[in-house]
């Protein structure tokens, strides 16, 4: 049997406002002479670019308001041809604000607006969560998925079971074991555990960072993807890590995101 590779993201959408600074500032600290861009972001959205972008076909089930911003939101979903089921609700379209330093360190505030409004879906088949989304949503996206990952960040404990559960170090105290769950631990790399045992780890190529927005974002997509192209764990957990070194080493959430021959062409250096 063919693999499957056909994917449902349900999750988030955002317009990021992204400030680049020479260094994060401290608590109480005023800092001056940085700049401003809008990129589209949300996990959902940056995750559903991710997997379009390394060859899966992929939709996006979520939520914008009716405001000038949705547009912008949804541009680069709409370049990488994922098919968007993108509901507008009575609320602005999720915001996230940013700060990325020189060294490639950010800090981020989300405002959910719309995206606190995702619910009310119809999916099958293999579909990827996050949790910038109700959990009434992702209780129904396990109600009807046949394959489920849900990368839980932000942290908070699970309300369903996956198949697969993404995490960094941090949010995985808050999910404890999983049937399958992948760390992921910056430059050290990643790991993932079957019912608490090691089966593969894997770190990533050298790379200089310069924004780590959505490194995570592009790890978890290519962790799936590589599994549901039937790729062993070791190899799909390399190719995991090496979209994510990828995505650090550009600015931006989704002009980021690797291709899977950039991901190849990586490994192969």
């Amino acid at each position: 049997m063919l693999p499957d590779t056909s994917l449902t993201v349900v999750g988030s959408i955002n317009l990021d406002l992204v400030t680049r600074v020479e260094r994060l500032p401290r608590p109480g600290e005023t800092l001056s002479g940085g700049t401003l861009e809008r990129v589209p972001g949300g996990k959902g959205a940056n995750q559903a670019v991710a997997a379009a972008r390394l060859g899966a076909k992929v939709r996006l089930v979520g939520a914008v308001g009716r405001d000038p911003i949705a547009e912008e939101a949804l541009a680069w979903l709409r370049a990488a041809g994922v098919q968007l089921d993108a509901r507008e609700v009575d609320a602005p379209t999720g915001v996230a604000i940013i700060l990325v330093a020189e060294d490639g360190e950010n800090v981020i505030v989300v405002v959910p607006g719309a995206n606190a409004h995702v619910g009310g879906f119809a999916v099958d088949g293999n579909v990827l969560c996050q949790l910038e989304i109700p959990d009434d949503a992702v209780k129904e996206a396990r109600a009807q998925a046949k394959w489920l990952c849900v990368n839980a960040a932000p942290a908070r404990p699970l309300v369903v079971e996956a198949e697969l559960v993404v995490v960094n170090r941090y949010e995985a105290e808050v999910v404890g074991r999983q049937p399958l769950l992948a760390v992921t631990m910056g430059e050290e790399g990643a790991v993932l555990l079957e019912h608490g045992t090691e089966i593969a780890r894997a770190r990533p190529p050298l790379v200089q960072a310069v924004d780590g927005t959505a490194a995570g974002d592009a790890f978890t997509a290519c962790l799936v993807v590589s599994l549901l192209e039937g790729r062993q764990p070791e190899e799909a957990l390399r190719r995991a890590c090496a979209a994510g070194a990828l995505a650090a080493s550009s600015f931006g959430a989704q002009p980021s995101l690797p291709t899977a021959d950039e991901v190849d062409a990586i490994l192969r250096a």
